[in-house]
This record gives C-alpha cells, sequence and structure tokens, in this order.
C-alpha cells in the first residue's frame, strides 16, 4: 500500500489534469448537447415537412450510429480531401460528445412539450399570443421542468463517455489511470477511479437537483430551491418528481 501511495503521490499532477480534461469534455460536450436538442427538438415538431425532416434525419443519424465511429469520423476523416479540415482533438471530443448525447436530449425536449398539459396551450391561444410568446413564456418553462430529470440521466452518461476518447490521443482521466495502473496495480488504480468518477457524476447530479427545484419553484411547485439541492426526489400524485 506504502508503495501504492507514493506512486499516486508522483501521478497526482497528471491525475488532476486528466481530470481537467475530462471535466472540460462533459461541460463543453454537455453545453453542445443542450443546444443541440432544444434547437433540433423544436425542428422536429416544426409543421414545415422539410425543417421536420431534416431535424430527424440528424437526430436519426447522431443516435443511430456509434459514438466512437463518430469520433474517428470527425478526427480521421475530416482533414482528409475533400474536407480537409483538421479540428484539435479535445474540440472534437466535444463536438461527437455534444452531437451524440444531444441526439438523445433532442427527443427528451419534444417528448415533454408535447407532454404539456392540452389546457395550457389552448390557454396561449385564447389569450392570442404568437408562437414564440406561446413557446418561451408558457409552454417551454413547464417542459423544462419536466425534462431535466431525464437531461440529467444524459449528462452523467456522457461524463462516462468521455471515457473513449484516449482512441484519438487526448490524455484523459481515464489514459492517466491507465498509466497509474502500471506503476501500481489493477485493484488500486481502478478503484480509484471508480471514486473519483463517482465524485463528478454525484456533483453534477447535485447542480442538475438545484436546477430542478428552481425551475419547479418558478412554477410554483415544491419549496425553496436553495433548500432542496440535496433532496431525493420523489414522485408526486401525478408521477411528477418533487423534492422531499
Amino acid at each position: 500500500m506504502a508503495e501504492n501511495l507514493e506512486a499516486l503521490g508522483r501521478a497526482l499532477p497528471y491525475l488532476l489534469e486528466g481530470v481537467w480534461i475530462t471535466l472540460q469534455l462533459t461541460l463543453g460536450g454537455a453545453l453542445l448537447a443542450i443546444v443541440v436538442a432544444i434547437a433540433f427538438g423544436l425542428l422536429a415538431r416544426f409543421k414545415n415537412i422539410f425543417l421536420r425532416g431534416f431535424a430527424r434525419i440528424i437526430i436519426e443519424l447522431f443516435r443511430g450510429t456509434s459514438l466512437l465511429v463518430q469520433l474517428f469520423f470527425f478526427f480521421f476523416v475530416l482533414p482528409l480531401p475533400p474536407f480537409n479540415l483538421e479540428l484539435p482533438a479535445v474540440f472534437v471530443g466535444i463536438l461527437a460528445l455534444g452531437f451524440n448525447y444531444g441526439a438523445y436530449g433532442a427527443e427528451v425536449v419534444r417528448g415533454s412539450i408535447n407532454s404539456v398539459d392540452a389546457g395550457q396551450w389552448e390557454a396561449t391561444t385564447a389569450l392570442s399570443l404568437s408562437r414564440a410568446q406561446r413557446m418561451w413564456r408558457v409552454i417551454f418553462p413547464q417542459a423544462w421542468a419536466l425534462m431535466l430529470p431525464s437531461l440529467n440521466n444524459l449528462l452523467i452518461q456522457l461524463l462516462k463517455g468521455t471515457a473513449v476518447v484516449y482512441l484519438i490521443t487526448i490524455v484523459d482521466l481515464t489514459a492517466e489511470l491507465n498509466r497509474l495502473r502500471l506503476q501500481t496495480d489493477v485493484f488500486f488504480a481502478y478503484g480509484l477511479g471508480l471514486l473519483i468518477y463517482f465524485a463528478i457524476a454525484y456533483l453534477l447530479t447535485l447542480g442538475m437537483n438545484a436546477l430542478e427545484a428552481r425551475a419547479k419553484h418558478r412554477l410554483g411547485q415544491g419549496g425553496r430551491w436553495r433548500d432542496t439541492i440535496t433532496s431525493t426526489p420523489v414522485p408526486d400524485a401525478k408521477g411528477a418528481g418533487q423534492f422531499g
């Protein structure tokens, strides 16, 4: 054990660099994913068949192909003719993660908007709101509260998906753990990796719980969001998540 701790001390700066790369990939990929999810989730609801068809093609393309294949395409194929587009490895990782998980998120967005009570849609029509006002002032805030639990799950999946980026030369946390394994042993290195990934995932979950509680509070549901960051969501009578 003493030898393992000594090896960990020597490897600590490199592990921290790996954690930083993993965080960059996770947060950058998450920001891109939410943009992709909202944009294509809304486009998939348009009456215009061309816009709706374009959204469906992009969503199914990125949902129906492997994240690993997408990474290889962006990193190894784009620099070749006729594209001739060479991108930094970290940017490629963010791009692939963002579009892959954003495609799944688009279905979450679309489904959550469709789940808003029909009475709310009728009320916006009665108030003579424009389509943009109807969506952003009434419908989307309610859909946002509904979609956050599912987006939280996708965020955790995205974090775990960052582990494959070492295959395109990115030295992330997983790559550093593989190096540490050679200096210590399998149990120590990957046991440490489990704890680090769990800690990051738990912090991300707390943040998403706070967002969900805040969204519900703005709709007049639940208590103050500051008091519910560490609370556990439980279903109410309608099946919606509440915090207690």
